[in-house]
């Protein structure tokens, strides 16, 4: 049984999330501040954490950046509808994706199964993306550029492989949405801005002059072909 770990220091909204995570087959550990959430992941190891931004004392900020320190466990976070700047702060430290509060439970369960999903994807033994000097190995989620191993999250590989796997075609953001989530939701396409822009810091020798993950202005993205990426 995965294990989903609620943080949010609303006893209502910490109830209600975990009456229908339970109800969906998730076992649930819940903390109301972020201390506490880091300690639980670093003694219980969940499989997710949900996480409200607007936490007192360490907030979910300084929470999902702590954790990205030394751990890639995907991040759901809650935000407050008027919190765009905190949110997209968010995602670039690492989160895999967000709700705004007020938000339907069932969306949440989808969220934190989608999310899932990207970690658990089932693949071929021995399925490895090549492309110019990236090496992506998808069942064990490895990734090397130059023979350097970088570490990615969920995200970050998912979207870096989808990518990788046809260089020269440009992606949408609605695409690449469908992607990670098999469904697109075009009012969390700038979501998908701040997921490359924390993927080229960690990909990319010169991350505000990329060589692999391109822009196509008014468009979308696509990975460098071999001329381009100088192999």
């Amino acid at each position: 049984m995965r294990t989903v770990l609620v943080v949010d220091d609303e006893p209502k909204i910490v109830q209600l999330a975990r009456d229908y995570l339970e109800h969906a087959g998730f076992d649930v550990l819940t903390a109301s501040e972020g201390a506490a959430a880091i300690e639980i992941v670093r003694r219980r190891r969940p499989d997710l954490v949900v996480l409200d931004l607007g936490l007192p004392g360490l907030d979910g900020l300084e929470v999902t950046r702590e954790l990205r320190r030394d751990s890639a466990i995907p991040i759901v976070m809650l935000t407050a509808r008027d919190d765009e700047l905190d949110k997209l702060l968010g995602l670039e430290l690492g989160a895999d994706d967000y709700l705004t509060k007020p938000f339907s439970p069932r969306e949440l369960v989808a969220r934190v199964k989608a999310v899932l999903r990207r970690t658990e994807r089932a693949a071929q033994p021995g399925d490895t993306i090549r492309a110019s000097d990236l090496v992506l190995d998808v069942p064990r989620m490895r990734a090397e550029v130059g023979g350097r191993p970088i570490d990615l999250t969920a995200t970050e590989f998912g979207l870096l492989a989808a990518l990788a796997a046809s260089p020269g075609r440009i992606f949408t953001r609605s695409q690449l949405l469908d992607v990670l989530r098999g469904v697109a939701f075009e009012s969390y396409e700038r979501a998908i801005d701040s997921h490359i822009k924390n993927l080229r810091r960690k990909l990319e020798p010169d991350p505000r002059q990329p060589r692999y993950v391109l822009t196509v202005y008014g468009v979308g993205y696509r990975f460098a072909d071999d001329r381009e990426s100088g192999s």
